[in-house]
């Protein structure tokens, strides 16, 4: 069985498992939770594709641990004017894994 969920604004595409990095989450590490914003919804040949979700489907997955991903460089200049700036980014982050797809 296979899915795609929204979170945080992002899609992903998920299957029983998986462990993937979604935007920040409340939820302590080894949580479970459950997201109800299932897009589409796999299972052999059979495909159900909500409009915009598919009602009454749900996934659950297991907070595995929080952390910052790699830094950014955002950097702005303009020539011949004595301007530059540098500045950095890390954005937070949740990594969860699958534990179970349901319809």
């Amino acid at each position: 069985m296979m899915s795609i969920i929204e979170q945080g604004g992002f899609q992903f595409k998920v299957a029983k498992g998986d462990k993937i990095r979604v935007p920040l989450l409340d939820g302590d590490e080894g949580a479970e939770i459950t997201i109800d914003r299932v897009l589409l919804l796999s299972e052999g040949d059979v495909v159900t594709v909500g409009s915009p979700i598919v009602a009454g489907a749900s996934v659950k997955a297991k907070v595995l641990s929080h952390g910052k991903d790699k830094k950014v460089l955002v950097l702005k200049k303009h020539r011949r004017k004595d301007y530059h700036r540098k500045n950095g980014h890390r954005q937070n982050f949740t990594e969860i894994e699958i534990t179970s797809i349901s319809a």
